[in-house]
This record gives C-alpha cells, structure tokens and sequence, in this order.
C-alpha cells in the first residue's frame, strides 16, 4: 500500500511524542518532550499553540473539562487549557535513581498508564493510575516502557519496550485492569530500528513508529508485519488516529541527536507529519 505522507507542522521539536487527538475540539495534543512544551494543533485551521510545563513532559490524557492530565518527570499533574497553569496532582517516587515518566495512554475505563524510561537495563517500570488517586506497578524489568494500546475487543494489552526491540501482548481484564501473561508479539531485534509509540486501528492492526528505520510499521493481530508506510525523517516517534473519521493517521517526530549534518539533511525533523489511511483508528479514552 502506497500512503503519501504530508508535512502539517514545521515545529522542528526536539523530541515530538505521545499525540492525543480530541475529537469533541477536533484537534491534535503533542508534546515536545525536552523543550518542555504540550503542542496544541488544529487540521482544519493549521494554527498551532504551545504551553511551556517547565520541566520534561512524556505524556497527555484528555480529561472532558478545560484541561489536559500530563506525565512529567516524576509527577502526574493537570495543566489548565485556558491559563497555561500546572498543578501537580500525583508524585511518583521511583526505586531507581536516573528514571522519568516515558509513554502513556487511558483505557476505557478511565485509568492513565504510564511508563517510565531508565538509563539502566531492566530498571523502568509501568503504573496503572486510577481515577481514585491509587498508583499501582503493572510491570517491572523494562528500560524503555513505550508504545502502548488495547486491542478493540479489549482483550488484549500491548506495550512496547524499546531498547529490547520488541512489542509485547498481554491478557487483559478491562473491570479490573489487570495484566497477565505477557509473550512477544513483535520481534525487531534483527533490525538497527526500535519500535516507540503505537496505535491501533479497528481491525486490530498495530501501527508502530519505528526510531532510526524511518517508518511507521503496519502489524495485524498475531503480530505478522503487513506494511511499512516510509516517512521524511529518520526518527519517527508516535502515530495516533485523528480527523473527523479517525482515519488520519497523525505521527509525531524527533530530531534530537542529530549532528548538524544531519540535521540539514533531514531538516524536517521535529515536524509533525499526517498519513490519511484507508481504514479508521479507535477513539481516544479519557481520563475520568
């Protein structure tokens, strides 16, 4: 399948992450992770705002009111639409030193996952936190917890860690959130490429950004590689279904780590790029 990719923001982000597409404002969140800003975007305008959160910030939950739930570094906290203000809400202790908040998502019943990244193999972690304020360890071992989602019928939980290549499934119990039996779905240890954020569309398919292959990788749902959509940069980092018809497939990107001749020669690099698809994505959960 040939899917052109267009170029809808030049923002030239550091670290372009976790985009969360509102459908009721039928407009696009981001964030720039290490210049500390949440992006808003509006496709049918093309006008784009930030809000600097004043420290590293790795993930956005809409919430159904004026503002957004974020993850910083090592805190959860809203961050008004309408003043600019964040007010922290949860603070996380983490057992290992050199840990930040990394990828995050809601589920369906309202509770924000969250994982974390670790300058040390096996030392990140991923928590389930519930609207009742309780902060739970789902998963222990992982360096760079990434890339999460739920397969349509809920049946299934993915979550990918980075540094080992790989996507992983999980059972998934949606009343009480619970994970077990964790196997590998996606195996890309044989390739220079990690996987990084994901999304996933109505059939099931999981749509992967792949960091330094320079693609969005299209797998269905036994993990069988179906696709590779290739994009104008190196570092894709996220991709999220958005538009009216969630058939817009919106992916972030990085630019951070490039030389400088890199960097003029993949000088789109931090934009924000869009893939209109054939098929339609799931719809964004709330934080309730």
């Amino acid at each position: 399948m040939n899917l052109a990719v267009q170029n809808v923001l030049s923002a030239r982000a550091r670290l372009g992450e976790c985009p969360v597409w509102d459908g009721d404002r039928q407009c696009l969140y981001w964030v720039d992770a290490y210049n500390y800003r949440v992006h808003q975007f509006e496709p049918a305008t093309g006008n784009s705002r930030y809000f600097d959160t004043g420290d590293v910030v790795s993930a956005i939950a809409l919430t159904g009111h004026d503002r957004l739930l974020i993850a910083l570094r090592d805190r959860l906290a809203f961050l008004s639409l309408s003043t600019g203000e964040v007010s922290t809400l949860k603070p996380i202790e983490f057992p290992f030193p050199n840990t930040r908040c990394n990828d995050g998502k809601c589920d369906s019943k309202g509770r924000f996952w969250i994982g974390t990244v670790s300058e040390e193999k096996g030392q990140a972690e991923l928590y389930r936190y519930d609207p009742n304020g309780s902060l739970t360890v789902m998963e222990t071992g992982l360096t760079i917890s990434n890339g999460l989602g739920w397969s349509p019928d809920e049946s299934t939980f993915y979550l990918t860690d980075s540094a080992q290549h790989k996507i992983y499934a999980y059972d998934f119990e949606v009343e009480t959130g619970e994970i077990r039996d964790r196997r590998v779905l996606v195996d890309l240890s044989n390739e220079a490429v990690e996987p990084d954020g994901l999304a996933i569309d109505v059939q099931g398919n999981l749509w992967s950004a792949l960091w330094d292959g320079g693609c969005v990788a299209c797998f269905d749902p036994t993990g069988q590689e179906l696709l590779r959509v290739k994009m104008p940069v190196p570092r894709p980092t996220c991709p999220i279904f958005g538009g009216s018809h969630l058939t817009d497939l919106y992916v972030t990107s990085a630019s951070i780590g490039f030389g400088q001749k890199e960097i003029q020669q993949h000088h789109t690099s931090g934009d924000l790029f869009c893939i209109p698809t054939q098929t339609s994505g799931m719809p964004t959960h709330s934080f309730q």
